[in-house]
């Protein structure tokens, strides 16, 4: 199994500037071909570390993002009813049964993606990523009786309500995406779709915060020619020198009661933080989705982080990637500008991530190991969706598209579950019959046996990515004859 750690992913990107310019995009969605008829899962094309062994559990499900257990330890999938590619279905929690049969327990109104689904107190919680009409927070009785514990949650943008988890204060904790790149908004959100919808729609901070007084110039997706637009502004407007914060806000991690009521800010100035779990000592940890190369500021070069999250702490976005800030040269896109700063002052330093996991790779759910009998306990275990080039930027390789795990100590990730193969990326490019994009991972309630979330098929064509529905498979690996 393939292992790297930080100084190897900075030697990597070295050696990518040298040669970025020279090379077309090579990412794992750019297929050219890809055969139209149904999906088929093999487990014997999917590698695992010797001593494991991988099955197939469920195959046939539409965009399938999260996965949780109910009291008699059942596993129940969540469909997220949205893609990227503005395609919308219907969202729905399934109870997965022997045999490859479904059980539908609740269906949402198209206001997906819903993104993740945890089990406490009796009753499902899911996060609806409210691409039409604002984020929630779902409480799901087991006989599919629904309401919301959480509303208007910004998430009309890029990026969505996602987690959630059950934090050892009972509380649910959940991410909260940026509703941009990197805190402007551009004419590359009129390409995500939802910039003609919400044109009035911009980032919100979690507190107050003094802007720096950029504008950046785009083209204009609503009325032709030029614009100019500020940072936490909406697209052509300028926000001033101070932005007022207030919940909920984009970019952090908020939890609340089961229950409902107020909710909590617990750290923010992330991107993206899609995958959400507490370790054995309680810690809360999450995955977080570096910059792109597009947009009215674009970034080059920025890692995945896994932070181990400090609450109060604000994580660097829109300024910084990890410890380093956006005025380093080495986040200079080819040919454009450095992305500099936005922010006039920053709240703190950001502290140095767990680990940091391949530019572009996707990296979402994740869960620890727990139990002596599947082994790495106490590692994290990371789904790597997989690049989105060239729409995220430009890849020489595919990036992503298997299953890692992590010491969170050393920062150490090696491969855990992968394709078979020479070369890495998903099944559709690579050949065989394997994985596509891992979405998210969780372990059985006894710990012995880690369950794989497989969104399924997304190649990326001309005008961006085009998801195949029906393609999505829950994957199981467990050790030796468990």
């Amino acid at each position: 199994m393939r292992a790297h750690t930080f100084p190897v992913v900075i030697l990597s990107l070295a050696i990518l500037g040298g040669c970025y310019g020279m090379r077309p995009s090579s990412g794992g969605g750019q297929v050219t071909a890809i055969s139209q008829a149904p999906r088929v899962a093999q487990a014997s094309d999917v590698g695992v570390p010797q001593g494991y062994r991988v099955e197939v559990v469920a195959t046939g499900l539409n965009f399938p993002t999260g996965v949780a257990f109910d009291d008699a330890g059942r596993p129940h999938i969540v469909e997220s009813g949205y893609s990227y590619g503005e395609v919308f279905t219907t969202p729905r929690l399934l109870r997965i049964e022997p045999n490859d049969a479904k059980t539908v327990i609740a269906s949402g109104r198209g206001n997906g993606p819903w993104n993740g689904v945890a089990f406490a107190q009796g009753a499902f919680f899911v996060a609806e990523g409210g691409q039409l009409e604002g984020g929630r927070i779902l409480r799901i009785a087991p006989n599919g009786e629904t309401r919301a514990i959480v509303e208007g949650l910004p998430s009309l943008g890029d990026h969505h309500t996602n987690g959630p988890a059950v934090g050892p204060d009972g509380a649910i904790y959940f991410g909260q995406g940026t509703a941009t790149n990197s805190g402007v908004v551009g004419e590359d959100n009129a390409q995500f779709g939802w910039l003609k919808r919400k044109p009035d729609f911009h980032d919100i901070p979690c507190r107050d915060i003094r802007l720096a007084g950029r504008m950046f110039e785009s083209a204009n997706p609503l009325g032709g020619g030029r614009v100019t637009t500020g940072a936490f502004a909406p697209f052509g407007k300028n926000a001033g020198s101070v932005v007022r914060g207030r919940l909920p806000c984009n970019g952090a991690i908020m939890k609340v009661s089961p229950n409902g009521g107020d909710l909590q800010l617990v750290a923010w100035g992330f991107r993206n933080p899609f995958g959400l779990a507490f370790d054995g000592s309680g810690r809360l940890f999450v995955t977080d989705n570096g910059y792109d190369e597009r947009g009215s500021r674009p970034v080059w070069g920025t890692a995945d982080h896994l932070w181990a999250v400090q609450p109060g702490t604000w994580y660097g976005w829109p300024d910084f990637s990890g410890e380093r800030g956006l005025s380093d040269s080495h986040f200079q896109p080819p040919g454009k500008d450095v992305p500099g700063f936005v922010m006039a002052e920053h709240p703190n330093k950001p502290p140095r991530p767990a680990a940091y996991f391949g530019v572009h790779s996707s990296s979402n759910g994740l869960d620890f190991s727990r139990n002596p009998g599947f082994g790495h306990v106490g590692e994290a275990f990371v789904a790597q969706f997989g690049d989105m080039a060239p729409n995220a930027g430009k890849v020489l390789a595919p990036v992503g598209f298997k299953v890692v795990r992590v010491n969170t100590a050393s920062g150490r990730i090696e491969d855990f579950m992968v394709n078979r193969g020479r070369d890495n990326g998903p099944a559709s490019r690579v050949g065989g019959q394997g994985l596509e994009r891992p979405v998210a991972v969780r372990f059985a309630p006894r710990g012995d046996a880690l369950y794989v979330v497989d969104f399924g098929v997304m190649t990326m064509g001309p005008k961006g990515p085009e998801p195949r529905q029906g393609t999505g498979v829950l994957w199981r690996v467990t050790r030796g004859g468990a």
